[in-house]
């Protein structure tokens, strides 16, 4: 966590496209009050990991004039419809403020890199404290109450929040998960020797050696900035396999038109359990294990009991089926854990 000295830097203000959950704010009239501006994507695994600290800090501190602001700068194209963001706000069940930063300005004047990213804001306006990433927890609440007892609270502050998640613990050490894949052509890589053809559709082939953290594609797909959408015909079928690392498998995919895509997921060939599937994943009456993609947006689809290696494929014969990438939480490594 990032400590700011204190009247050095004045917080820039909020000029974004949409507010939700409030008329625009402006802070120059919190002046007196302490604000946590958090910069987020309701598409990033860590985003949403982080929301139920965000959320409860806010039903905490609310009484003592904590304002808990949301900056949504959308990574990819989908979010930066407020439509979506509307419906994800609902999902989530997030009721305070939240502005649109649709072309990156806020994030911009923050000299942000990352999601998600807080930062706290004192009384006279300047940035005191800033946190990338998740974790931290425990600093950040208690770099709340130092700013809330400048504004003049001196009686007793609740008690810190206890983890949600093992690894959330201070000095929890955890297992180096599979890095993030990305499947636009600007930013990813497929392990296909094809590899990638901008803004045309591809027929790839999966020889069936795969690297760790590389995904390979099989079938028709069409290449796109962002990702990549299945482009085959009624009846073809279109595969995404990968090696990972991780105890939790996310995909962001979403879909080109208003038809929902199926899209059956299996690990190490094999169809998901209840014991192995994520809050996203179906059974159909066969027992096969599916996501049913209706909307663009991030998807649980592996929950493991425990950290280790496996394979993930993907599978789907619905055209305009979309995959933007593919993310890996990790786990505490349990003979490391903290015994104070």
């Amino acid at each position: 966590m990032i400590s700011f000295e204190r009247g050095n830097i004045r917080a820039a203000e909020l000029f974004g496209d949409f507010w939700f959950n409030s008329e625009p704010i402006t802070l120059r009239e919190l002046r007196g009050k302490v604000a946590l501006l958090e910069f987020w994507d309701y598409s990033s695994v860590n985003c949403l990991r982080t929301q139920p600290y965000v959320k409860e800090w806010r039903s905490k501190y609310q009484e003592f004039d904590l304002l808990v602001i949301g900056v949504h700068t959308p990574q990819f194209k989908f979010g930066r419809d407020p439509e979506n963001v509307e419906s994800a706000l609902r999902r989530l069940e997030i009721d305070y403020p939240v502005v649109t930063d649709n072309d990156a300005v806020i994030w911009t004047a923050y000299s942000n890199r990352i999601w998600p990213t807080r930062f706290l804001v004192d009384r006279d306006g300047f940035l005191r404290y800033s946190h990338q990433g998740e974790g931290a927890y425990d600093q950040f609440e208690r770099a709340i109450q130092s700013l809330l007892v400048e504004v003049g609270y001196h009686g007793l502050l609740p008690d810190l929040l206890l983890p949600i998640r093992v690894s959330d613990y201070p000095g929890a050490v955890c297992f180096r998960p599979t890095a993030e894949i990305q499947l636009g052509y600007l930013r990813g890589t497929l392990g296909n020797a094809e590899g990638y053809s901008p803004e045309s559709t591809m027929l790839y082939d999966d020889e069936g050696f795969h690297l760790d953290g590389r995904m390979y594609l099989k079938g028709k797909w069409y290449n796109e900035r962002e990702g990549v959408r299945f482009d085959g015909e009624n009846g073809e079928e279109g595969y995404a396999t990968l090696m990972y690392e991780a105890v939790e498998v996310n995909s962001v995919m979403g879909l080109d038109g208003h038809t929902p895509s199926m899209v059956f997921a299996l690990q190490d060939s094999k169809p998901l359990t209840k014991q192995n599937a994520g809050v996203d994943i179906r059974f159909d009456d066969d027992g096969r294990s599916y996501i049913l993609v209706d909307s663009p947006r991030l998807f649980n689809i592996i929950c493991n009991a425990e950290f280790g290696q496996h394979a993930l494929s993907l599978k789907t014969n619905s055209p305009g089926l979309e995959i933007y990438s593919l993310s890996f939480v990790t786990a505490a490594i349990p003979e490391l854990l903290p015994t104070n």
